[in-house]
């Protein structure tokens, strides 16, 4: 089987005619990004554009949605694009930069809100293929899925698509595809790698427990300041003495709270910890070996009370399937040649594996490069993250209809 790239150029055939509308969409959402589980205009907006090109658009829970097109019989292939946007106040200069708020449901508290990680080029890649794919059906055969997700951010809105039923709201796809705007890529190129791509990761708070004392008196108190220290330079062994040097691991502890003033000694201290490993046996024994480590410090700190963990923000490994990444990589190299690129696996995480693993479906991934001065360009999550407006915009299409086209649009050789 070949890529058909007579079928594919028909199916981008509208790009110039539709930029100028496109630029429009893309800096309205721009300007007006939302914060995980809280999508709702942007939803709102999504559907309205899907519906308006009379595609089958399926909610699911409260602010995803499910885009289906049938075209015959064929491959089923559905490909995610997240729509959350982050707490943060956008410092790009654009001149369509956000200057949104929202109040957090979650705090009551109102946040400014931007879209630094570029999940409004990847609302705009997906919406591209679904309206390439329903409009051009003569190119195509099968049936082309948008999955328009909410809170990537939040490691949330994956698992809610899910136990809101999105099993129930579309055929069963053969394979799973997803992307992403990046610094780390050069601009105009994509780039992509089999296996571990993304590390899994987890934060976790930690509440470990001493006894109040003045500070005068310390003998009379446990000091839970002096044992969440020896913990944080005890959690350094980890990844230098427990993993093995072939692998590659991360323990963080980013945040330490603690007391109220320089002479009182507290009652507790919260630790909290974030650990990305590429392999889940790894990120397993390291979530082993912080309790284990933490227990016995608190024993040899004489704690009154055992420790107390909470894991949340647990998002999984992204591990590209074999075979599906040879096909999408082969359609890559057939249309951007020498643009088509291999992708460093990158020490971030996503949610994007959690319903393809839940449906049992392969998947792959890929990075959409997003800046031209690579030099200078700011990482994901910056306030000043603001990719390029082209050719990022219309790259994040050509990706998604050319990954999709290597199973709906091949000929036999």
């Amino acid at each position: 089987m070949t890529l058909n790239l007579e079928a594919v150029s028909t199916l981008l055939s509208d790009l110039d005619s539709t930029r100028p509308a496109r630029e429009d969409l893309y800096e309205h959402f721009h300007r007006t990004p939302e914060l995980s589980m809280q999508e709702d205009e942007t939803s709102a907006r999504i559907r309205a554009e899907l519906e308006a090109a009379g595609v089958d658009v399926r909610p699911v829970g409260r602010t995803g949605l499910v885009a289906v097109i049938e075209n015959g019989a064929g491959p089923v292939v559905a490909m995610r694009g997240d729509i959350d946007g982050l707490p943060v106040r956008e410092v790009s200069g654009k001149p369509y930069a956000s200057t949104a708020t929202q109040v957090n449901e979650a705090t009551g508290e109102e946040t400014p809100v931007a879209h630094a990680c570029g999940h409004d080029f990847h609302i705009m890649g997906l919406l591209g293929a679904c309206l390439a794919f329903q409009q051009h059906r003569d190119a195509w055969q099968g049936t082309f899925i948008g999955v328009f997700q909410p809170a990537e951010e939040t490691a949330a809105g994956a698992r809610d698509m899910v136990e809101s039923g999105i099993a129930e709201a579309m055929p069963k796809p053969d394979v799973y595809l997803g992307q992403h705007v990046l610094a780390s890529v050069p601009g105009g190129a994509v780039a992509t790698t089999a296996g571990p791509v993304l590390s899994a990761a987890a934060s976790i708070r930690v509440v470990v427990h001493g006894k109040g004392s003045h500070g005068s008196m310390p003998e009379l108190g446990v000091d839970p300041v002096v044992l969440a220290s020896a913990i944080v330079m005890r959690l350094q062994t980890i990844v230098s003495r427990e993993v093995a040097a072939r692998e590659t691991a991360v323990v963080t502890v980013g945040a330490i709270h603690a007391g109220t003033k320089s002479n009182i000694i507290p009652a507790s201290a919260e630790l909290l910890i974030n650990t990305r490993a590429y392999n889940s046996d790894v990120e397993k024994h390291i979530h082993e070996a912080i309790e284990r480590i933490i227990r016995q410090e608190c024993a040899a700190a004489r704690s009154p009370q055992d420790p107390e963990f909470t894991y949340y923000d647990a998002y999984p490994l992204t591990d590209n399937n074999v075979d599906v990444t040879a096909a999408v990589r082969g359609a890559f190299d057939a249309y951007f040649g020498e643009k088509s690129l291999d992708l460093t696996p990158v020490p971030a995480s996503e949610d994007f594996s959690i319903i393809p693993d839940a449906l049992g479906v392969p998947y792959t991934y890929w990075g959409i490069g997003g800046f031209a001065d690579m030099a200078n360009a700011p990482g994901n999550h910056n306030p000043a993250f603001a990719p390029d407006l082209q050719p990022t915009l219309d790259l994040g299409v050509q990706a998604a209809v050319v990954a999709a086209a290597a199973w709906l649009t091949t000929k036999d050789t």
